[in-house]
């Protein structure tokens, strides 16, 4: 069976298997690195980790693109919802749901949520990871964290084919924690994201795949549109 991971650049893959797509915080308009448009995502289901707008972007348009089914944190769901998304499967951290496309398990991130605009800030559940597993393939998005014990336990009870962990700092864990975690997680591939889309969180992915090799494990910088199977 087939399974394919694709890059879209910043946060936001996208995961493939027995004809179903489900993409992951879809940040394309406004990415500088972005090589696609929301219009040109083909998808079942949208999942979202929190309501940042590098990480929120296009999933609502994309969303109502394809009637595919939204899967966020309780409140960020209902937003999208009242935003006119048809299909939304609210969910919360530690829960974990069977789809048609797959298992989706939200899992602990230690980050905020919110939506701010100009005149308001606007705080919206809890920031998520998720736990997906399409066509016997486990995809740990560990989405915007901080190194904490929690990824300790992810890592002892699941068997991870692939991870993708934040390596940017300032907003999230920078290299050296990112390792720390590639090393607790022991996932058979690990992939750095969320850096150098802008200045301030420049990062080497070159340096973070180095260190995770002499940890004896599998790493991989992808490329905006680059697929990979898994």
């Amino acid at each position: 069976m087939s399974v394919t991971l694709k890059s879209h650049g910043h946060a936001c893959f996208s995961m493939a298997a027995e004809g179903k797509r489900v993409i992951i915080d879809p940040f394309l308009t406004g990415n500088p690195l972005a090589v696609e448009t929301a219009d040109d995502i083909k998808c079942d289901a949208v999942l979202v980790s929190h309501a940042h707008s590098d990480h929120i972007g296009d999933a609502i348009q994309i969303a109502i693109n394809n009637d595919a089914m939204l899967v966020a944190p309780y409140e960020l769901a209902v937003y999208c919802e009242r935003q006119g998304v048809k299909q939304v499967f609210p969910m919360h951290i530690g829960g974990g749901h069977e789809f048609d496309f797959g298992h989706v398990k939200l899992t602990v991130a230690h980050h905020s949520s919110s939506i701010v605009s100009d005149d308001d800030i606007k705080g919206i559940s809890n920031a998520c990871g998720f736990m997906l597993t399409m066509g016997g393939k486990k995809f740990y998005y560990a989405g915007d964290t901080a190194l904490c014990a929690d990824i300790e336990l992810i890592g002892r009870l699941n068997d991870i084919d692939v991870t993708a962990l934040p390596i940017g700092d300032v907003f999230t864990m920078g290299i050296d924690d990112a390792v720390v975690a590639a090393e607790m997680l022991q996932a058979r591939l690990t992939i750095p994201m969320h850096y150098n889309t802008f200045d301030v969180i420049e990062a080497d992915p070159e340096e973070f795949a180095a260190r995770v090799v002499t940890q004896g494990l599998r790493a991989l910088v992808m490329t905006p549109g680059e697929e990979i199977e898994l």
